[in-house]
């Protein structure tokens, strides 16, 4: 069983605070909620690491995901790491994201 680095973390806070994310229904909530529960900085982190992870994925090199993303090096072996050992929430992002655009491009060609 895939132990959660997040499980050290779980209780009755952390809860409310996810159960709160799911709550947002389209792109201007989540810009409004993230701009009040976390700083700029913050969120371009969290943006950041998806989008390495994201390129990794694609099998891009480390220099070329510093050059895109202006991410260290350190960070990108941190996400290298949650991509090969961790619980797999990348891999279920990137595969409903593959599907939402699916549906959208079919949608798209029966208008």
């Amino acid at each position: 069983m895939i132990r959660l680095q997040i499980d050290k973390l779980r209780g009755k806070q952390l809860d409310q605070f996810f159960d709160a994310i799911l709550t947002l229904e389209t792109r201007e909530d989540c810009y409004q909620f993230f701009d009040d529960v976390a700083t700029m900085h913050e969120v371009q982190a969290l943006s950041q690491r998806l989008q390495v992870a994201k390129l990794l994925s694609e099998g891009k090199t480390y220099q070329a995901i510093e050059n895109e993303t202006n991410a260290s090096t350190a960070t990108i072996s941190r996400v290298r790491r949650s991509l090969d050992y961790g619980s797999g929430g990348y891999a279920k992002v990137f595969k409903r994201l593959k599907e939402k655009e699916m549906r959208e491009k079919a949608e798209k060609q029966t208008e």
